[in-house]
């Protein structure tokens, strides 16, 4: 079928060169077989991804394998490169000029994803610095928190996958060389949260409907599975650790401009990126100093104005964040807030929502803590969407001092608590991945872009404050002044961390001072500074792309532009980069 599809696009493309200019009429003709045909590709491609790489399909809802489990060793990867090339060449046999604009996006998105995927595994190499990246726990700890299937089949796939836990466990110790100290303590902290997981299935088998011989065979896997675990932990912190042979957890400028250009995909190299960071980092200083002169003698009445800007706006942020919750009530706060939103956005008329889409507030799970996100969203995918979207929040450690707990609460004080919500979840996080996985395009929805799906979050914050959220103060607005300071120094950070050798110390100075940062903030994002790279320039890269936008379609339609119309529009197109979608809608 593929073959007949390819011989007949191919006749018309001939046909079509050889006519005069007046008859173009063939053309659509072309471009709709070429279509068809990309079509049929797209969907063969999808379907042999997901056995490739069942842990991918699980994420975005597709559960047809979820009793794999991929052993991460030298074989897969032969495996992963030949169907990459396989791939690529197949994608090469559709010239972009032959499909339609939708199809173009899917092109470059495909090209992107089997470019990036061998270039992580065969110049990258996470795989042999990167301890965390095998973690067991997580994966049994979807599946057993899912609701795609009835608990029975969804303990015999976990049971199935417990059952090659040590060979996958020896692969990750094989694979590791000279691994990064911080991912190795992280790994350690995350597998040991792993084991957390394993806890409750016990009492799942039991109450469950296996049979007596599946119980007992599952009993066996998970002790083998725990053993597993806890050899690899004890590696870790024998053989590594104590051993102490690592590399710099730093890429350097070349690895890391090339992992800009594929997971940002902006139209903007990483070097220019930064640079505008830095630029509308001082854009933000200069209006914190007004809005906080103008605050100073209602917060400080009767004392004297400092005369250095950063530390008149530190003084009036000093006072603005005693307001917060306490301390064992972070996570009601955040439930609290989440109606109130849903009101602002429906009253306003700024997107239509779904009230049939479920937004579940939980405490972050074991195995998800550690990495420096203190909050996070787990959406379904395109292939479960009528599943909970998880808005994870991370509760104070136990172990933390009073201080360590007040510094956090001040960063997360009352007012920017509510930008977090914002951003997090409604209209951000939660309300465009509801909409990305209505996208006609499985492509646009599964290869979703970081920067996109970051920057729409950014965005969203503005926006509500633009439409009156939060009465237009200056306190609202100084703070989030200061959250979106955050935003633009995460890609300063991310730039000097990786690229530019910054220390500890001077990293954490610069949080403190120019982003006003409490100290366990700027000490947290140093820590995913160093486990992560790129994924923090994200948010400030999709943000300025996506206003950007906004304003050349205002300049464009005049007062045709309808803002909810755009928010529509933009999110329809699913979390594919914003240069992509730049193209589509100057088009309309």
């Amino acid at each position: 079928m593929l073959h007949r599809f390819t011989l007949r696009a191919l006749g018309l493309l001939g046909l079509a060169a050889a006519l005069p200019a007046c008859q173009p009429a063939e053309k659509p003709v072309v471009r709709a077989t070429a279509d068809a045909r990309f079509e049929k590709f797209k969907t063969g491609f999808i379907k042999s991804l997901w056995v490739e790489d069942p842990g991918f399909a699980a994420s975005v809802g597709y559960h047809k394998y979820d009793s794999l489990l991929v052993i991460p060793d030298s074989l897969q990867r032969r495996r992963a490169a030949a169907f990459g090339a396989r791939n690529l060449k197949a994608l090469a046999t559709f010239p972009l000029d032959s499909l339609a604009p939708g199809n173009q996006i899917d092109h470059h998105l495909l090209a992107n994803y089997l470019r990036a995927s061998r270039w992580q595994d065969d110049t990258l190499r996470s795989w042999q610095w990167n301890p965390a990246a095998y973690n067991l726990g997580a994966s049994v700890g979807d599946l057993l928190n899912g609701r795609h299937f009835r608990l029975e089949r969804r303990l015999r796939n976990i049971s199935d996958q417990l059952a090659r836990a040590p060979e996958y466990y020896n692969a990750a110790k094989n694979n590791l060389r000279r691994p990064t100290r911080e991912h190795t303590l992280l790994a350690i902290k995350q597998n040991a949260g792993g084991l957390a997981v394993l806890g409750p299935l016990a009492d799942s088998v039991r109450r469950s409907g296996l049979s007596a011989h599946e119980k007992e065979v599952f009993a066996d896997r998970l002790a083998t599975a725990r053993l597993a675990i806890e050899r690899y932990v004890a590696f870790l912190k024998t053989d590594v650790l104590e051993a102490g042979h690592f590399r710099s957890f730093r890429i350097g400028k070349a690895l890391f401009d090339r992992k800009f250009a594929y997971e940002i995909q902006s139209r903007y190299p990483a070097d220019e990126v930064y640079r505008q960071a830095l630029a509308h980092k001082t854009e933000l200083l200069r209006d914190m100093g007004r809005r906080a002169a103008r605050l100073f003698p209602k917060y400080l009445p009767g004392q004297p104005a400092p005369a250095d800007t950063l530390q008149l706006v530190r003084a009036v942020i000093d006072q603005l964040t005693r307001k917060h919750a306490p301390r064992d009530g972070f996570v009601d706060a955040v439930k609290r807030q989440i109606p109130v939103l849903v009101a602002f956005v429906n009253d306003h008329k700024l997107l239509t929502q779904d009230p049939s889409k479920p937004l579940v507030v939980r405490e972050t799970p074991l195995y998800m803590r550690g990495s420096g996100a203190g909050a996070s969203v787990s959406a379904p995918g395109p292939y479960d969407k009528g599943a909970n979207t998880y808005y994870n929040v991370e509760p104070l450690p136990a172990a933390w001092t009073p201080a360590q707990a007040e510094s956090y609460l001040r960063e997360y004080n009352d007012y920017t608590l509510q930008i977090l919500n914002i951003h997090e979840a409604i209209p951000g996080h939660y309300t465009q991945l509801v909409y990305a996985n209505r996208s006609p395009s499985l492509v646009k929805s599964i290869f979703g872009n970081g920067a996109m799906i970051e920057g729409w979050a950014v965005y969203a914050e503005r926006m509500m404050l633009e439409q009156g959220y939060g009465q237009n103060t200056d306190e609202m607005w100084l703070l989030w002044d200061k959250w979106n300071l955050r935003v633009t120094l995460n890609t300063v950070l991310d730039h000097a961390v990786q690229v530019d050798n910054i220390s500890e110390k001077a990293a954490v100075a610069m949080l403190e001072r120019e982003g006003f940062q409490e100290k366990a903030e700027a000490e947290g994002k140093w820590l995913r500074a160093t486990l992560s790279q790129v994924q923090l320039s994200s948010y400030f890269s999709g943000y300025t792309e996506i206003y950007a936008l906004r304003d050349e379609l205002k300049r464009k339609r005049g007062k045709a532009f309808d803002l909810k119309t755009f928010h529509e529009q933009f999110l329809g197109y699913g979390s594919a980069p914003v240069r992509y979608i730049r193209e589509l809608m100057l088009r309309k």
